[in-house]
C-alpha cells in the first residue's frame, strides 16, 4: 500500500517512469505513505476517444491511488490535485496536442492481504 495505477494514452515521449516516482513521493507528502510501500504501475491503453476527439495525438491519463481507508476527504483531495499537477508538469501541453487528465483516490477493501517474496 498505496497502490497507484496510471493509464494513459499517447505520450510516449514522456517521462511515465520520472511521474510514477512523483506520485510515490506525493502519496508519502500528502497521505502519510511510507515510500517503499508505494508501488505504481503505468499501463499504457490504446483506441481512445474523449467525447468526440478520437485523435491519436492526444494524451489522456487517469490516475487510482489505492489506499488503506481512514484517510480524510481532504487529504484525498489533496492527494488528487497533486496528482493533477504532476501531470501537468510532466504531460503538459505540447506542439497544439490536448491532454486530459484526472485522478482519484479509492479506499482498499478491507480483504485487503499483501505478501513479499
Amino acid at each position: 500500500m498505496p497502490h497507484i495505477l496510471v493509464t494513459r494514452t499517447g505520450g510516449d515521449e514522456v517521462d511515465w517512469e520520472g511521474l510514477a516516482t512523483a506520485l510515490n513521493r506525493a502519496a508519502v507528502e500528502k497521505a502519510g505513505a511510507r515510500l517503499e510501500a508505494c508501488k505504481t504501475q503505468v499501463v499504457r491503453g490504446e483506441d481512445t476517444s474523449v467525447g468526440d476527439d478520437t485523435s491519436p495525438d492526444h494524451v489522456f491519463a487517469h490516475v487510482t491511488f489505492g489506499l488503506l481507508a481512514g484517510r480524510s476527504d481532504e487529504t484525498k483531495a489533496q492527494l488528487t490535485e497533486a496528482a493533477v499537477d504532476l501531470m501537468r508538469t510532466f504531460i503538459g501541453p505540447k506542439d497544439g496536442r490536448r491532454a486530459y487528465v484526472s485522478a482519484e483516490v479509492r479506499d482498499l477493501d478491507p480483504s485487503y492481504r499483501k505478501a513479499e517474496f
